[in-house]
């Protein structure tokens, strides 16, 4: 059985996938799609051991006549390897993703091209999570900056520059933010993000290779007065599009290996649990 607080945030998905469904009917296209993900190599922060996940994901693109949208959904159920607070049971996550482009081709009604870039865009985001573990998290960080869209044959290759500002929770006894503060502003800091989606064909497979990757700059210190270093994230994948295969149409049921390296997470270092190299089993349905 499911815990609560999986319950409730499964619930959020659904009510997610309605409010994308909805928001498609406004938009000139879209894509709404639900998607698992499981591996057993994750790890956390202070944490020697490794922790099994899965993760239940909706995401939702779409554009209209200026720009595009791109929200995504991961709800993270850990093995008991990665607690509750004061349970011997497996912590539950939620992450939002949301990011806006605003097209310069479709403001200006001309692409800025130039070189291998075939236009370019003002993007603006949010991340937010929350985890019932002891640290119990609640990150709030905003992104701004310029992205750069790569001329590809098939699919998309984005590169952007954020500015961003973090703010998060720390609900350990042990955090030393001054006058018995639990939140901390981190430090303004850049992110290079590279994300990408690049259908292709090997013979009679029809095959995309997707993800992203984010390098984050330091961002001051942490919760214990530790100074960060700067942290790597790439998420990638390698899906078959089984549901053409089966004849039911292109772009419905996707079935593929993923793989995760993190380095020095959320800007921690020289500690356990700060590294993550992980295999993953994926499916994608699109809606």
């Amino acid at each position: 059985m499911l815990d609560s607080p999986f319950r409730q945030v499964a619930a959020g998905a659904a009510l997610l996938v309605t409010l994308a469904t909805g928001a498609a009917q406004a938009a000139d296209w879209s894509d709404t799609a639900i998607g698992y993900r499981y591996g057993s190599q994750f790890h956390e922060p202070g944490n020697p051991e490794r922790v099994a996940k899965h993760v239940l994901q909706v995401t939702h693109v779409s554009g209209y006549a200026l720009g595009q949208n791109f929200l995504n959904l991961d709800l993270l159920q850990s093995d008991s390897a990665n607690p509750v607070s004061g349970s011997s049971s497996g912590a539950t996550e939620a992450y939002l993703v949301y990011r806006h482009q605003l097209l310069a081709g479709k403001v200006l009604d001309a692409p800025i091209t130039f070189g291998p870039v075939r236009d370019m865009a003002l993007t603006a985001g949010v991340d937010l999570n929350t985890k019932n573990t002891a640290f119990s998290p609640r990150k709030r960080q905003l992104l701004v900056g310029p992205t750069l869209k790569f001329d590809v044959p098939r699919g998309f290759v984005d590169l952007s520059l954020f500015y961003s500002r973090e703010w998060n929770h720390c609900g350990l006894d042990a955090c030393g933010l001054p006058g018995n503060r639990n939140t901390l502003a981190f430090d303004p800091y850049y992110q290079l993000n590279l994300a990408w989606g690049l259908p292709f064909e090997t013979g009679a497979l029809p095959m995309k290779f997707q993800g992203f990757f984010n390098l984050n700059g330091e961002k001051g210190d942490d919760y214990f007065g530790v100074a960060t270093e700067a942290e790597q994230l790439m998420r990638s994948s390698l899906m078959l599009d089984v549901g053409r295969l089966a004849g039911d149409g292109e772009n419905t049921l996707w079935v593929g290996a993923g793989y995760e390296v993190w380095r020095n997470k959320f800007g921690n270092h020289g500690k356990p649990g700060v590294d993550t190299d992980a295999l993953m089993f994926q499916l994608e349905w699109h809606l």
